[in-house]
This record gives C-alpha cells, structure tokens and sequence, in this order.
C-alpha cells in the first residue's frame, strides 16, 4: 500500500506525529511518501520523498497532519484524483479529524481496511465578471463579506436565476454541511449532519430583526450579486478561510453550486457526528 503523508510543520509537534505516523506505517510493511521539501526535517526517517504533484495520483491513501485547514486543502486536492485522506489533528478543533495524536494505535486498521469512507459534499463557487471567470472549490464555506473599513453590504441572492431576497449585512455565509459548524455556526446558523447534501446560507450581522439562515437542497444554484450602492465598497469572497479574493466594482456576481466531486474522509473510530460535535464543543467552552 502507498500512502501520502502532507504534514503541516507549521504546527507545533506535527514534525514530531509525521515521523510516529511513518514509523508505525513503515513496519505494517507500508510504503510511505512525504513532500520533497520537507526532507530536511526528516534525516533519519525512512520513507520515499518526492514532489507534491507526484504523490496524490499514484497513492492509495493519503494522510495530512494538521489543523482543519491543513485536512480540508489536502482533501479538496485529493478528491482531484478521487483518494481518499485520514486527517490527524494537531490543531485545536479538528471537526474533519479522523484521529487525534494519542490515537495512532488505529492506524493498523488503515492498512487491513477496517475503515469507512464518508463522501462530504463540496461548494462549486465561480466568480463571474465582464472578462472572465474564476472557479474554486470549498469544503467547509465560501464568504462574500465586506472589508474591514467599508460599510455594511446591499447585497441580493439569486435562486435559480429567480430574485430570492435581499440582505443588508457584513456579509453572507455559504457553507455545506460539513461547514455548518465552522464560521456559520458562530454566525447562528445549525448544525447539519454532514451525511446530507443542501447548501446553508447564513448572514452575517444583518441588519434586520427577521433574517434567519436558511437551508437550501442540494440542486439548488445560488447566485450573490453586490448591488450598486455597494459596488465601490472594499469586499472579498474567501473560500474556506485560506483563499481571499477582493472583489473589484466590475464583478457581475459570485454562483454557489454543488460541486460534482465530493471530498472523500476515512472515518476509522466508531463515533456518529454528533459525538464528535459535543466533544469539540465542549473543548472550545473550555
């Protein structure tokens, strides 16, 4: 079996859980490959290096070791070539975690097969202007949102290419399942069992006592225009808190689809989603 191993040793002790992770794969008789340029962390260890882009397509597994951040770009990159990845958390929260660090002795379970595979549907979300367009894709949530000096958004929300409503607001949060407890929780929005397929759209402090977040089925296309009044306001779509676009007075509008390749998550422990939930909850009221 081959497996990528993506470390983010940006984080504190990831260098430390990589080198664990390898170990314990290695004498399972699996073969091991880490980025290239992480080499130089890592002399003593054996395992194969070669670059990013050579190791997704050939693996069978992949694993990344971070925070969320780190499991959901390495999840959006692998769902390209439809492989699946088991995230390690040495973040804080780790809600798309398949593991946390004091867990490794699962990893035998990675190489007999006694896993799942969870599908986790993703956000197509295009960015449509006069010249061009730009496509990116979102596991967690794409925000369109004012800048940090500008004023409050006039902002409307096209369903189907049909006049849905308007917002005044900071901003607007489109989310999938998955990212239902991220930034939309925080914003009020519910929690959503990442087994369902809909497409959340939660607002940001809007400035109306009646707006709630509402939930839309999985077929459903929406589209965020920035009206005129609001044009020449500093604002940004930023997807999946790692991607900040500033979005120029000539932007037509920003679609939300749902993306037609899901990101694919190994689930190993034996815990339902609202398991996880109220044990990383309850870390964070801690």
């Amino acid at each position: 079996m081959n497996i990528a191993v993506f470390p983010n040793l940006l984080k504190k002790d990831a260098a430390f859980y990589a080198e664990r992770v390898v170990e314990v794969l290695s004498s399972l008789m699996a073969e091991t490959v880490l980025p290239i340029e992480t080499k130089k962390f890592f002399p003593q260890l054996s395992a194969l290096f070669k670059p990013e882009e050579q190791m997704l397509p050939k693996c069978d597994i992949a694993i990344a070791i971070g925070g969320d951040g780190t499991i959901i770009r390495c999840a959006k990159e692998a769902a390209r070539f439809g492989k699946p990845v088991l995230g390690i958390n040495v973040g804080r929260l780790g809600f798309v975690a398949g593991l946390e660090t004091d867990e490794l002795d699962h990893l035998p379970d990675l190489i007999s097969g006694n896993y799942t595979i969870e599908e986790r549907m993703m956000l197509e979300v295009t960015l449509s202007g006069p010249q061009k367009e730009e496509t990116y894709f979102a596991l967690n949530d794409a925000v369109v949102a004012r800048g940090t000096l500008s004023r409050i958004l006039d902002l409307q929300v096209l369903l189907n290419d049909t006049i849905l409503c308007g917002y005044r607001a900071d901003g607007l949060i489109l989310s999938t399942p998955t990212g239902s407890t991220a930034y939309s929780l925080s914003a009020g929005g519910p929690v959503i069992d990442p087994g369902m397929r809909c497409i959340l759209l939660s607002p940001i402090c809007p400035h109306s006592l009646l707006t709630r977040p509402v939930v839309f089925g999985e077929d459903s296309c929406l589209r965020v225009q920035i009206l005129s009044d609001s044009a020449s306001q500093e604002s940004y779509l930023t997807v999946d808190g790692s991607v900040s676009i500033p979005l120029s007075p000539n932007v037509s509008s920003v679609t939300f689809r749902k993306a037609e390749t899901p990101a694919r998550l190994i689930k190993i422990k034996n815990l339902n989603f609202y398991e996880v939930v109220n044990s990383k909850l309850a870390e964070r009221r801690l």
